[in-house]
């Protein structure tokens, strides 16, 4: 159920950003969908959100920003060795410039360019360029 929210939500993002919002309501809310936020405000996708009332159903204010041409979430598991992280970037983002592939390991929510640092192995949650 987790993915299912975390790919709703990162397509609410597109269709705002091509609708040329300023912000983006998100409901409901996972800690997951906040890691991967605040991996794409590190990276500058995003300008910054804001999480309301976590302890129930809550809500996230997301600053867009323009730069997201897609966003997406893995709905099913696709577990991936630290040493084929860069073969997989290369074959699902359409570009070798930009965009990034998020991927949960045991060292938390990471993008694959800190997963290659630390060589760390996971799950792929999804990628946004």
């Amino acid at each position: 159920m987790g993915r299912r929210i975390l790919n709703e939500a990162l397509r609410a993002i597109v269709n705002a950003e091509r609708r040329g919002k300023a912000t983006v309501e998100l409901k409901p809310i996972s800690t997951v969908m906040s890691s991967f936020l605040r991996i794409m405000k590190d990276r500058g996708y995003i300008r910054g959100f804001q999480v309301y009332d976590p302890h129930r159903v809550g809500r996230i204010t997301v600053e867009l920003q323009g730069r997201i041409n897609d966003c997406r979430a893995l709905t099913y598991r696709q577990d991936i060795k630290a040493t084929e992280i860069e073969r997989y970037r290369l074959r699902m983002l359409p570009t070798h410039q930009w965009g990034y592939v998020v991927i949960t390991t045991p060292e938390g929510v990471l993008d694959h360019e800190e997963a290659i640092k630390r060589s760390a192995g996971g799950q792929v949650l999804g990628y946004f360029h």
